[in-house]
């Protein structure tokens, strides 16, 4: 895996493009900058790796498109040293954004194949989150709660078990609804059973999977 200077050039330019639609968190856009996104997918389509789109890797998934994953992150509100989940570890891309923060990052995947060919990546590019095979509507209850949670793929609801899993003042950001376009949320959780929530737009998501849907 090579990361050249053109690369890092493309990357600069995308981390612009990225500014230029409305993010203004600075760690987010120094991490979308350092982060070698053509790493994620295979070298046959590296030219389209800086481009602000989505991209198949596989297995009826994407690599978000940068703005995407951009925008949920700077909606988590990420504090160095956060406790995060990530529900859909997918390509890694994102888990990788939030290392780069400084997050303590929990992924979870539930496609096997994705599973074992994201971990030996992720550590290859020196990228080490906290990586685990299972249902994500499940979240992992052993090493909750959690500062922030994160789910990257559609859910039809919000899941009752994530929004246990969340610390008191933490954050959930969730794409809710089923059909083509998904409602952006932004969870807070006030205090046990009370939860602020705002609606933050429309984006497109692969569908969230858990055990009764494969």
């Amino acid at each position: 895996m090579k990361d050249t200077y053109k690369h890092k050039g493309l990357r600069k330019q995308l981390a612009e493009e990225v500014r230029s639609k409305g993010i203004k968190d600075e760690n987010v856009l120094i991490a979308i900058e350092n982060i070698p996104r053509h790493f994620f997918m295979d070298s046959s389509f590296v030219e389209f790796a800086y481009q602000d789109k989505p991209f198949p890797i596989g297995s009826g998934q994407t690599i978000s498109q940068p703005y995407t994953v951009a925008f949920q992150t700077e909606l988590l509100e990420i504090k160095k040293g956060d406790k995060v989940l990530e529900i859909g570890t997918g390509s890694g891309y994102q888990a990788c954004v939030l290392l780069e923060m400084g997050a303590r990052v929990y992924t979870i995947e539930r496609i096997k194949t994705l599973f074992n060919k994201t971990k030996p990546l992720l550590e290859q590019m020196n990228y080490f989150p906290k990586m685990y095979y299972g249902d994500g509507y499940k979240g992992l209850p052993t090493f909750a709660p959690f500062d922030k949670i994160l789910v990257t793929a559609a859910a039809p609801f919000i899941p009752e078990a994530l929004l246990q899993q969340l610390k008191i003042g933490g954050i959930l950001v969730i794409p809710v609804g089923v059909g083509d376009t998904q409602q952006m949320q932004k969870i807070i959780k006030v205090e046990d059973g009370v939860f602020d929530t705002k609606t933050c737009g429309y984006f497109r998501f692969v569908p969230l999977l858990n055990d009764r849907t494969l």
